[in-house]
């Protein structure tokens, strides 16, 4: 049979990332998919809650037995352990021919996107590509607790409170993980029970926002080794026939479709998904003050921003319960003609089908995911944050000297705002 790229990915060693704030969980699945393969699997896990003393242990679960190692940082981040050991460490077992599953078990203050996003991205020494090039994904399992999730997603709650902050000055939110881990996911695993039957109907009705592609296993009993060797079965058969948008651990660019995988847009049980599209800028200061709107009763913001003071940039904004963040990602077209070389043809085909004579690419492309407040509330606060007709008649030199919150990299709640814990994007993978 001649060789192609059929060929040649089924000889790469697999790769499966299981993901979660319960540790517990986790580990049990990890452990039951890593003895699922009747060839050799290696189980792989750094701890990290020692992180800040400059000391990750390292577990590596083989066919001979378990291999504990205590590895002492120059620098206490977790771009340290990619680089100086997980890396190297992935690499030797994609290059070991004995070896055919690699199972990646994260710590539980560890970000699954950035880890992934790292992956694809940093060159180990001495390779030429992505360590990712040497494996085949086949799937992001994030074990989900049915009693405690949506309350978590929706919350402002810092990971230090819960004893899951990777150093003392990590300031992220649980939110900002157990939402990223789900919205990521191929495969959610969702265990415990909920406190009643129309709890459940909201957590289905908000995964199915969040996560359209992704596929579900429920399982109600509590945790054992004949459970997680069932799961690990349904895992397998769900891995298998996963459609062929699933996500397989590639992030995705900031500029494709926000609304990828069908989501349904109809309300249900309180829950609903808003799409918000503007052909004009919106005012700094009065974005910034819709926020306090936009962090309560949502679990998710994330979309394409266009602020006046800063028309050439595209921003990105992203907000997981009472925490939210702005980075830039990128140029607009309409701004600087050269980024149209440089983009996918994707992002192209988007621009010409909606260019506006006027504004070009530029618009707003928000998506809102609701399940305690009023979607109408939402809508009028960002409507109320778009110039004016007056304030658009004035044209750009004017609005670049309006006062701009968003000058550099923003996080909200903002130490002047009393809504809360100031929160950032924290470490993850990279």
């Amino acid at each position: 049979m001649p060789e192609g790229p059929e060929t040649e990915l089924a000889q790469l060693t697999e790769l499966t990332v299981v993901c979660s704030v319960d540790g517990t969980a986790a580990a049990g699945v990890a452990a039951a998919l890593r003895a699922r393969h009747t060839r050799t699997a290696v189980l792989v896990t750094h701890d990290l809650r020692a992180l800040g003393e400059g000391v990750v242990r390292r577990r590596v679960v083989e066919d001979d037995g378990e291999h504990d190692a205590v590895l002492e940082l120059a620098h206490a981040c977790v771009s340290c352990t990619l680089r100086e050991d997980l890396l190297p460490l992935l690499v030797r077992l994609a290059r070991d021919p004995d070896v055919a599953h690699v199972v990646l078990l994260l710590d539980p203050g560890v970000e699954v996107e950035a880890t992934c996003e790292a992956l694809h991205g940093l060159v180990p020494e001495g390779l030429d590509r992505p360590v990712t090039d040497l494996f085949a994904m086949r799937a992001v399992v994030a074990v989900l607790d049915a009693a405690t999730w949506l309350d978590d997603a929706g919350s402002d709650d810092a990971l230090v409170e819960r004893g899951l902050a990777l150093t003392a000055d990590d300031e992220r939110t649980v939110a900002q993980i157990v939402v990223g881990q789900a919205e990521f996911a191929d495969v959610l695993v969702v265990g415990g029970q909920c406190a009643g039957a129309w709890e459940r109907v909201r957590l289905d009705a908000v995964l199915a926002r969040l996560a359209p592609r992704a596929r579900q296993v429920t399982v109600a009993d509590g945790p054992g080794a004949r459970r997680d060797t069932e799961i690990a079965a349904m895992l397998d058969g769900l891995v298998n026939d996963l459609p062929g948008d699933a996500r397989r651990g590639v992030p995705d660019d900031a500029h494709v479709s926000l609304l990828r995988g069908q989501p349904p847009l109809a309300r249900e049980a309180g829950v609903s998904l808003l799409h918000v599209g503007h052909r004009r800028p919106f005012h700094p200061e009065r974005l910034h003050a819709a926020f306090d709107v936009l962090l309560h009763g949502t679990i998710r913001v994330r979309g394409r921003v266009w602020v006046a003071s800063q028309p050439e940039r595209v921003l990105w904004l992203e907000s997981a319960g009472g925490a939210l963040q702005i980075g830039v990602a990128g140029t607009w077209f309409a701004a600087d003609p050269t980024a149209w070389e440089d983009a996918d043809d994707e992002r192209r085909a988007a621009a010409s089908l909606s260019w506006h004579e006027r504004w070009g690419d530029r618009e707003q492309q928000l998506v809102a995911l609701v399940h305690d407040a009023d979607p109408a509330g939402i809508v009028e606060a960002l409507d109320a944050a778009l110039l004016t007709d007056e304030e658009l008649a004035l044209g750009e030199d004017a609005w670049r000297r309006l006062p701009d919150p968003f000058e550099h990299r923003h996080t909200d709640p903002c130490p002047d705002l009393d809504t809360g814990v100031e929160s950032r994007r924290g470490e993850g993978w990279g």
